[in-house]
């Protein structure tokens, strides 16, 4: 073991434990049983099984308020893996369960046997005739597609709340809608053909011309058995009408029984019955959509009401004036989405009974537009509108920063109203729907539902399309709060069908909490014509049994999950993934939410239990360790949770009070550290990169792999030992050129000027020069200590940083200058928290302003551009994105590059400082899609504006990146330039 290798104990929860009635029980600590382990890894290999308690543990775990853990993981990357699952399962009487994203708000991608992840291995998308077709992976984020789709205008028809996570095998298993789509733009009508994998094995490509003729031959009792039921229903004309009229308003509820009456062939009958199966009919490995035209030209309003039923009575209006949404907000949803960032904060003293209609118009053209905007204004002219706060406008704007505010207010109903539900509660959300309208009459009869079961309203929902949305929390580990939950669901239940014949689901499928209440939806007639359906296709209950059938009427109220309390700052965590696509780590270890579920079962452990032990052994590693402390997953996540800094907090708390002492010691002299790394780095071109490596290679097994960072040969040499000369009078800006640029030189080969001597000669080149104090040695952002949790350390340099930047400034009068995004967010942000009071009033006067917007604002205005490079992509990192500089970093370039990319997989590098050298497989694990897109062509320039991060994708691509402004610096250098 290395000498200073940290104690799992340390991590162990300090709190008192009662444990909780759904704890992974004892016998289940050592992972994956025999045999089942040793078969699955026989046929798959290894790497394709996830078998310790703790995998089996963050896949228990996803959107819904169900929890069941699986005996194993497996991970296919192919269908060839695929279809050797589904032998083995069939061989070995098992059962399967499909899961990509885990947005899923119904339990349906949960399972208690064999689980399959089938997201890491299956992104992609490949785009047909110019946009008008696209065919698309299952692990494919609808995000990630329509980014990909919009530089052809097009985009997807399904637009669910949770496109930045869900995946497009979950949005046409669920046939998920969302925003615009309806009855209309949803899976069902757009997708034009599947792949698909039946339970058998056998595939099937609903676009091949013989496919009908290939299934016939391999399934021949299938085929016969689809037939038949499409004779019986066809033949009965009561049903036929009854199965045309369920559809005509959003209903997700059991199966597509209309694929009977819509497809003629076997084949045309599958490709509609997969849609909304949820994975009970087969996996879905490749979609064909057919694409929409992207309409750029967006009319939108945020419009306050003075109830929920006066809102609900405007939709019809909107509706008929050619609105694609009208989304509903009631006064709970709207006070909880302070908590999202930009919501305005006078949204919390808004009444009770308000209620805001999101209404947006959608044009291709310029006259559209104009009329959309006419139409608008006649229907509000006569709405009884109110303005309970200052930031209420009710106006319709085309402004894209506030439309994006309103929507983002929107669509984190779930994960804001949930984030704010009182700790220790388990969150449902339920979703249904009503003929539009009879929408006011529904939403006055469930909140009055709600009041008598004792359920806070929160209302929200497609208002547009009769779709409403309101949420449940309760304590799943009280039975009497269970039993309050199971009256409220008759009711409900009974009253959307018997009185509004409405859809028990309208988007969210019917999953685990609605199968026992299919048959009262849809009668026995045609619940049980699903039965025969699912036996025609899955004779043997191979696929996610109980899901969408199940007799057993209490079924909703099995493996409801408790919600264990835990750090501060993760606690309202409701489990959404909205975090997970970009997290470095998610592919590799695990993901924010994931290390938030596995704190909360230590929390419903004993303590000392072989499972908590087993969980603490593995956590050190896979949640602290390769957690590349980025914060990306605060943006991400709707009510801003920081698991990084959860992570630097653990980090923290495994450290000995001597490497602590360590820490602040290198901090109070970092000036010789400084040196010392500069020296070291160019000592190191003359001895070679083996040696390093074999040297720290020694040394990190020897101390600790988190300790002692590797050598990388992509690693540059040493920057200049002296900063350019500058002046401090007459300097428009002070500029602080970063440790890292102070310490590691040029990619290798750079010809023109280092990054300071750019920064400097461009600045006096636009009229604004800029001042390298002399005394800039020695001091630091302090996110090297920030970043691996030392306090102490931090402190130190935190307050030497804005002591000093003081100074420079002259007392904030020039602004500070950083030319590395994470030291410019490091000094602006992160620091604020360790500074003294003195200190953080001191701060509060200073201006940092990170050198692309330096650069974007101040400098490109007053520059002549006299050459451009051909093609450029660009790096936005981290920090960029929590900066908001992005666009900058894109208007630099733009004025370098006649071409500018910015990769649509781009994300974080995960070298975070340093951490790409203590555990380089987070790095490749992290940029390995990023790396792929731009390898696949070449380019002129690879530009970023973080040396580290340029480090991070030099290893990554075998290209060689540099600042955007050292690109600026070439473009407007009068004379002849040499490349």
């Amino acid at each position: 073991m290395p000498l200073l290798e940290p104690k799992p104990e340390a991590l162990r929860p300090g709190a008192v434990r009662t444990p909780s009635p759904d704890r992974v029980p004892d016998r289940q600590a050592p992972g994956t049983p025999e045999p089942l382990r040793g078969e699955l890894i026989d046929l798959l290999g290894p790497e394709k099984v996830l078998w310790k308690v703790s995998d089996l543990v963050k896949y228990a775990s996803d959107a819904s308020p169900y929890r069941f853990v699986p005996q194993v993981v497996v991970v296919p990357e192919d269908i060839d893996d695929i279809s050797a699952i589904l032998s083995y399962a069939h061989g070995k009487g098992r059962e399967v369960v499909f899961r990509a994203a885990g947005t899923s708000l119904n339990g349906q991608a949960q399972g208690e046997d064999i689980l399959v992840d089938v997201r890491h291995h299956w992104a992609g998308i490949e785009v047909l005739d110019d946009g008008a077709q696209a065919r698309i992976r299952p692990g494919t984020t609808i995000l990630r597609a329509n980014a990909t789709l919009a530089r052809h205008g097009r985009l997807l028809g399904p637009d669910p709340a949770s496109a930045i996570a869900c995946t497009i095998g979950g949005v046409v298993a669920n046939n998920a809608s969302g925003m615009t789509a309806g009855t209309t733009r949803n899976s069902y009508r757009t997708v034009s053909s599947l792949t698909f994998v039946l339970p058998s094995g056998t595939v099937v490509d609903t676009g091949d011309p013989a496919a009908d003729e290939d299934l016939a031959r391999a399934e021949p009792r299938l085929c016969e058995g689809l037939l038949a039921l499409k004779a019986e229903i066809e033949a009965d004309a009561e049903l036929t009408a009854r199965i045309r009229a369920k559809y005509e308003i959003k209903n997700t509820n059991g199966y597509r029984l209309d694929a009977f009456l819509d497809g003629s062939t076997p084949v045309q009958i599958l490709r509609g019955l997969m849609v909304g199966s949820e994975g009970t009919f087969g996996f879905i490995s490749e979609v064909v959509f057919d694409t929409l035209p992207l309409d750029r030209r967006i009319s939108t309003a945020l419009l306050f009401f003075p109830s929920l039923t006066a809102a609900a009575a405007a939709v019809p209006r909107f509706n008929e004036a050619g609105a694609i949404a009208v989304e509903l907000m009631d006064g709970n949803t709207l006070r909880a989405s302070v908590s999202v960032r930009g919501v305005p904060a006078d949204w919390a003293e808004l009444p009770k009974e308000t209620t805001a209609l999101l209404v947006e118009f959608r044009a291709a053209d310029e006259a559209g537009q104009e009329a959309y905007e006419r139409a608008a204004a006649t229907v509000v002219e006569g709405l009884g509108l109110v303005a309970p706060v200052a930031s209420v406008t009710n106006e319709f704007t085309r402004e894209a920063e506030v439309i994006s505010g309103y929507w983002k207010a929107r669509k984190a109903f779930v994960t804001a109203v949930g984030g704010s539900r009182p700790s220790g509660t388990t969150l449902i959300t339920e979703d249904f729907a009503v003929p539009p309208s009879r929408l006011a009459d529904a939403c006055e009869a469930l909140l009055g539902l709600q009041a008598e079961h004792g359920f806070d309203a929160a209302v929200a929902g497609h208002a547009a399309h009769g779709n409403l949305h309101f949420l449940l929390a309760f304590d799943a580990a009280k039975p009497s709060d269970v039993d309050r939950y199971a009256a409220f669901m008759d009711d409900f239940c009974r009253l959307t069908v018997e009185r509004f014949d409405g859809s028990l689901k309208a988007e969210h499928a019917t999953g685990r909490n609605i199968a026992p209440f299919l048959e009262l939806e849809w009668g026995p007639k045609a619940t049980e014509l699903m039965w025969r359906t699912k036996q025609v296709i899955d004779p043997d209950g191979v696929l996610a049994p109980r899901i969408v059938l199940d007799r057993d009427p209490k079924a909703h109220l099995r493996g409801l999950k408790t919600i264990p309390k835990v750090e501060l700052i993760a606690d309202p965590c409701i489990e959404c993934g909205f975090c997970e696509p970009t997290c470095p780590s998610h592919d590799l270890t695990t993901s924010p939410r994931q290390r938030i579920v596995l704190r909360r079962e230590m929390m419903r452990q004993p303590g000392g239990s072989p499972v908590e032990a087993q969980l603490l052994d593995a956590y050190g590693y896979d949640a602290v360790d390769t957690c590349a402390g980025d914060s990306t997953c605060k943006l991400a996540c709707p009510v801003g949770i920081d698991t990084g800094a959860m992570m630097k907090d653990f980090r923290h708390q495994r450290h000995s009070p001597r490497e602590e002492r360590i820490a602040a010691l290198t901090a109070k002299n970092f000036k010789a550290v400084e040196a010392a790394a500069r020296l070291a780095v160019a000592a190191a071109d003359r001895i070679g990169d083996g040696p390093l490596e074999t040297l720290t290679g020694l040394a990190r097994k020897a101390v600790r792999p988190d300790l002692v960072p590797e050598w990388l040969p992509e690693i540059p040499g040493a920057a200049a030992r002296k900063l350019p000369r500058t002046s401090r009078v007459g300097a428009s800006a002070v500029y602080y050129p970063a440790c890292v640029n102070r310490i590691f030189g040029g990619p290798e080969g750079h010809r023109g000027p280092s990054l300071p001597q750019a920064v400097v000669a461009v600045s006096a080149r636009a009229g604004k020069p800029v001042w390298i104090p002399d005394d800039v040695a020695g001091t630091c952002c302090a996110t090297i200590w920030h970043s691996k949790g030392y306090d102490a350390g931090n402190a130190v340099m935190a307050n030497r940083i804005v002591e000093a930047a003081w100074g420079w400034t002259a007392g904030g009068r020039l602004p500070l200058v950083v030319d590395a995004s994470s030291c410019t967010l490091g000094i602006a942000h992160e620091v604020v928290p360790h500074l003294t009071d003195d200190n953080r009033e001191l701060h509060r006067e200073l201006t940092i302003v990170d050198s692309l917007v330096w650069a974007a604002e101040e400098l490109l205005p007053e520059l002549t551009v006299l050459r451009k490079t051909g093609s450029a992509v660009l790096h936005p990192t981290c920090s960029m994105q929590h900066l908001d500089d992005v666009e900058q970093l894109r208007t630099v370039a733009e004025a370098c590059a006649e071409e500018v990319v910015i990769p649509d997989d781009a994300g974080c590098c995960a070298f975070a400082g340093d951490r790409g050298m203590l555990h380089k497989e987070l790095t490749a694990s992290a940029t390995a899609k990023e790396a792929a897109e731009v390898n696949a062509r070449e380019y002129d320039a690879y530009l970023s504006a973080n040396r580290m991060c340029e480090i991070g994708m030099d290893r990554a691509t075998g290209r060689s990146y540099y600042s955007v402004l050292m690109e600026l610096e070439r473009a407007t250098r009068p004379g002849a330039v040499v490349r």
